[in-house]
């Protein structure tokens, strides 16, 4: 489903009816916001804290998760006013998950929502769990949807009818600092599907990612082939990362992270390129 904006509706009508959503399955209740540190999970926590409902960040931690992306997520949850609460998800412990065979994010997602109804269930509280799933998420193929559904998880930004262009205009109506962060999603979609997850080979790509945002080539990807590692990184960046003393340094990053061989991707960065089909079919 393309990303589409609603040119008749502005950000303050905008802003009204995801309050409304939030303030309707949030009524004495206690939120529990998944919250990534994403432009779409952090629109739901700052919408629930303004629509007055008792709200708690909680953070996934995880083999799959970034430290570079835990941080984030920990300074803009603080700009808006609230404590991010981690959890540890345990999803590397499913052999779904691990397996990798297609629908890891059905794996993963009930690993952090059942995590989360069981903190619930602990301090004897009535809660929802929210989400940053938007209008856009539901044409894509998303097994963590399923998870989603089966738990009765409430996506306000959908109940709201929120695109990916609605969620980015209210951010920058409401200043928020992500407001144009790029996507992006877990280490563990750098695997290809099939191949075996493990926290050896998320710490190889994190190794990699972490130095490339260090150098300023971000937002960018390390995508795991045995002993290659093919980087995606946009067009305009080429020139600097094939040029030396970055070019050197950058091949000596990745051998140290285990990789043999360092690829350059010609497509750029791309969203879902693991799965991308051939040419013609």
């Amino acid at each position: 489903m393309a990303s589409t904006t609603h040119p008749e509706v502005n950000e303050v009508e905008l802003e009204q009816k995801l309050l409304d959503a939030i303030s309707v399955a949030g009524r004495d209740r206690v939120a529990y916001v998944c919250f990534s540190g994403g432009i779409d999970s952090t629109v739901v926590l700052a919408a629930s804290v303004r629509a007055g409902v008792d709200t708690v960040a909680l953070l996934g931690v995880s083999p799959s998760l970034a430290a570079a992306e835990r941080a984030d997520a920990h300074r803009i949850a603080h700009e808006i006013g609230v404590r991010v609460e981690e959890v540890e998800t345990n999803e590397m412990g499913l052999a779904g998950y691990r397996n990798n065979a297609g629908d890891r994010c059905y794996y993963c997602k009930s690993a952090l929502y059942d995590t989360v109804q069981a903190l619930a269930a602990t301090r004897n509280s009535d809660e929802v769990i929210f989400v940053g799933t938007h209008v856009d998420d539901l044409g894509e193929h998303r097994p963590g949807l399923q998870a989603a559904m089966e738990r009765g998880v409430v996506a306000p930004l959908v109940d709201a009818g929120f695109s990916k262009a609605d969620v980015r205009a209210l951010a920058r109506e409401w200043n928020l600092s992500n407001a144009e962060k790029p996507a992006a999603p877990c280490l563990a979609s750098r695997v290809p599907v099939g191949t075996e997850v493990t926290p050896e080979r998320l710490a190889q790509i994190e190794t990699v990612e972490q130095f490339l945002r260090q150098h300023d080539v971000w937002p960018a990807r390390a995508r795991w082939h045995e002993t290659v590692v093919r980087l995606e990184i946009p067009a305009e960046m080429f020139e600097r990362v094939v040029t030396d003393p970055l070019r050197g340094e950058l091949r000596r990053a990745c051998r140290k992270a285990g990789f043999k061989f360092v690829a350059l991707d010609l497509g750029g960065l791309q969203s879902g390129s693991l799965s991308l089909p051939l040419a013609g079919s």
